[in-house]
């Protein structure tokens, strides 16, 4: 039988226990030997009593009492080995079912992918993505169509359209320049009615006959 079966228990060709399990029964030791320590702690301080007591008085029971003291401080001393061993062994194993743990996570993780990517093909996938983006292209392009406003008129030379606006823009100016007025085709219309006729004054009257006294006698 193995160290390890005489600790946990079983015999040699049984199953091995889980890190679970040996995880619970190395506690178990670990609290079964914190116990032993009390225990021995205590004998320890009752032996001192014992030595102070008798001292040199009862020399014989003295010496008895401090070789038992001995014997138990050696023993708290192995205990204190054991522990730190079995610590660092539960520690170990702790962390090995952590790892564990973490690790079927992960493979659940990944067969779960593998099933799921099962159901597609690369190249379906690639297929898909650009059907997608030349549906995108087209939309676009049907925007583009529908936002651009119909052109109508479009046999008419936008050039000739500029030209006659600068000439136009040109006869503006210099009629400006020029300072003419209207054409004759702007004139304004005759009245039909004759205008009344305007009376002489007198000082008018004679203003005329002495112009024409002085025109005759220049001739």
């Amino acid at each position: 039988m193995s160290f390890f079966s005489k600790v946990f228990g079983g015999k040699k060709d049984d199953k091995a226990p889980t890190a679970s399990e040996a995880i619970q029964k190395l506690r178990a030791t670990e609290e079964m030997l914190v116990k032993k320590q009390e225990y021995l702690e205590k004998k320890i301080e009752q032996e001192l009593v014992i030595v102070k007591k008798n001292g040199t008085a009862n020399k014989r029971v003295a010496i008895q009492a401090l070789k038992r003291k001995k014997r138990y401080e050696k023993q708290l001393q192995q205990i204190d080995g054991t522990l730190a061993t079995i610590e660092m062994q539960r520690e170990a194993l702790e962390g090995a079912n952590t790892n564990t743990a973490v690790l079927q996570t992960m493979k659940l993780a990944a067969d779960a992918l593998k099933s799921a990517h099962q159901h597609m093909d690369v190249d379906e996938v690639h297929g898909m993505m650009d059907d997608i983006a030349e549906q995108q292209d087209v939309a676009k392009e049907i925007s583009e169509a529908i936002s651009n406003p119909v052109a109508f008129g479009n046999d008419i030379d936008e050039d000739e359209l500029e030209k006659e606006l600068e000439e136009l823009e040109q006869e503006e100016l210099d009629r400006e320049l020029l300072g003419t007025g209207p054409t004759t085709d702007q004139l304004p219309s005759v009245p039909a009615t004759p205008l009344p006729s305007k009376t002489k004054t007198p000082a008018a009257s004679e203003e005329d006959d002495e112009l024409k006294q002085l025109q005759q006698w220049a001739s």
